[in-house]
This record gives structure tokens, sequence and C-alpha cells, in this order.
């Protein structure tokens, strides 16, 4: 039987099923993320949109200015606007879900903090975190099995244009 694990927004409206675990887990300090939650940082969950399965309501996607220009939706309950997922440059096939709107957060450890130059100076990292000032090379910090999940999500993405 798959893991799954249950999540929703603050107010109950948006309610999901996650089937199986993410690809792999950000713990993100820019400031961007800093401003957008309201917090130190955003944990985000890269996760095949197919293993979300709406129980409730849709969120609302609204849009964010990004750095790059490439646009960065953020997924949000209509009523209590909590955040539940990002896309990040017009991939509806990829999920930034937000691993704290899960019932069970703490079944999930980040497998690295990025954008730590802007970490706040009073967040203390655990010892052996594997921590990055900007981004990091996928190649090298992706599990060889994440990295064939999101080349096969690709890959079924594109043959569905």
């Amino acid at each position: 039987m798959p893991d799954i694990w249950n999540g929703q927004c603050f107010c109950g409206g948006v309610r999901y099923r996650m089937h199986g675990r993410p690809m792999f887990i950000h713990c993100c300090h820019c400031r961007d993320c800093q401003r957008q939650t309201g917090g130190a940082f955003a944990i985000n969950g890269l996760i095949e949109a197919d293993r979300i399965e709406l129980l409730g309501r849709s969120p609302e996607p609204v849009r964010m200015a990004t750095e790059s220009g490439h646009p960065h939706d953020i997924y949000r309950c209509s009523e209590c606007r909590s955040p539940m997922w990002s896309d990040y440059g017009g991939r509806n096939w990829l999920r930034f879900l937000r691993i704290v709107t899960l019932d069970t957060p703490d079944d999930f450890v980040p497998d690295v903090h990025i954008y730590t130059r802007s970490k706040l100076p009073w967040v203390v990292l655990p010892d052996g975190a594997r921590a990055f000032e900007e981004y990091y090379d996928v190649r090298q910090e992706w599990p060889a099995a994440s990295a064939a999940r999101y080349r096969v999500a690709k890959e079924k993405a594109s043959a569905a244009r």
C-alpha cells in the first residue's frame, strides 16, 4: 500500500491527499519566501501534481513577481488565504507543496536548506544539514530515484500537450 498523507488549509476548506513522499524537500530562506509566508522560511516538498488528490475546494492561484521574470503562482485557499503549494515557472505538472499544510508535517525533514545567505541569524540549522547560500546543483543533490520520477513527470506532461 502506498504512503498517504492528508493535509488542509487553516479553515479546512481546501483538503487534499498526498500519494507518496515528495521527490525532494527544500527549506528556503530567501527573502521572497520570508515575505510570502510571514515566517523565517518556507518548506516545500517537490511532488508530481497527479500525486495530489483534492478532497475539498480547489485553491486559487495568486501570481507573484519574481527576480527571474518567470511566473510564480501560489495556490491559496479562497477563504483563509493559506498557501497550499506553488507552481514555479508555469510547470503545472509539478507542485512545491507547503509541507506544514500536512496533518503530520513532522514526518518530513528538509533535504536541503537553500538561500541561506538571507537566513535570519537566529535560525540555527541542524548539525549536518546540507545548506547552500543560493541554489544547488540538482544533479549532485537529488537521489537517482527522485531524478527519475522528475523526468517521467516532465515527459508525461510534454506528451500531454
